[in-house]
């Protein structure tokens, strides 16, 4: 058991770009749904700030938080600082205290000294820039940028030192149980949110399955999954896609996220 503050049953917008919002909030709410991460690429474009407001009415209606804003600005980019106001703008409209960001468009070992110190020097300013609205930053966990590998994701971490950074993690498919658990656990002093999926690795692209076939697994991942001492906020466990986009197999798998959130 976790001593932690509870574990909220969430999900990324992205898992149904197909759908509306006005057909997302009640499907979400219907299943157990706390809390949305709204993606900025359909759902609440970046910088539409009359979209974020309907939606935040939507979700005030079904009684949902519109806690994070799944924004897809990346440190390291020329349009970074433009980009990110827009997205800063968008999340308080939205009523999101938390705003997701990636870490570049390449693992470390592909970039040179300039173009690494360029996304540390980014990340530090968007998380000064957010801490002046109470809204948090948090990095994306993942594959072809500097958060793929455990180590280079704690070096990143250290070298932006910002209190008002944090990041996801979520598992990268194929990675073994003690390597998932090394990775949850030792990225502790900086982690808040996580993207929960169960996938195994494929030609060719991923395949989507059953969350219930990887329930042992993050039972146990969920069971030591620590935040952040600086982290003021309800853990979201957030459900990021599903098998064959069915709304079904979501509903199942909402099920599952949701006895594994109360167990936690």
């Amino acid at each position: 058991m976790n001593n932690e503050s509870p574990v909220i049953p969430a999900l990324c917008s992205v898992t149904f770009r197909s759908l509306a919002p006005e057909e997302l909030i009640p499907l979400a709410s219907q299943n157990g749904v706390r809390a949305i991460e709204w993606g900025a690429d359909v759902h609440v474009p970046l910088g539409d700030l009359s979209r974020a407001e309907q939606v935040a009415e939507l979700c005030r209606q079904h009684e949902i938080d519109a806690d994070s804003y799944g924004s897809y600005v990346r440190a390291g980019d020329a349009e970074t600082s433009e980009e990110f106001a827009q997205a800063l703008a968008s999340a308080k409209s939205l009523g999101a205290n938390n705003i997701r960001v990636w870490a570049g468009r390449n693992t470390p070992d592909k970039l040179d000294d300039t173009q690494r110190q360029k996304i540390v020097t980014d990340l530090a300013a968007m998380a000064e820039e957010a801490a002046s609205q109470d809204i948090t930053v948090s990095i994306e966990f993942h594959r072809n940028t500097m958060t793929e590998r455990l180590a280079d994701t704690v070096q990143l971490l250290e070298n932006a030192d910002h209190v008002n950074l944090f990041t996801y993690w979520q598992p990268v498919p194929g990675r073994a149980q003690e390597e998932l658990l090394a990775e949850i656990t030792t990225l502790a002093p900086w982690l808040g949110h996580v993207h929960v999926f169960h996938w195994l690795p494929a030609e060719g692209a991923d395949e989507r399955r059953p969350l219930m076939e990887g329930r042992d697994s993050w039972s146990s991942l969920m069971s030591n999954w620590k935040t952040s001492p600086r982290w003021s906020k309800p853990r979201l466990a957030m459900l990021e896609f599903v098998a064959n986009n069915d709304e079904e197999q979501f509903k199942q798998d909402m099920r599952v996220l949701r006895q594994l959130c109360t167990a936690c």
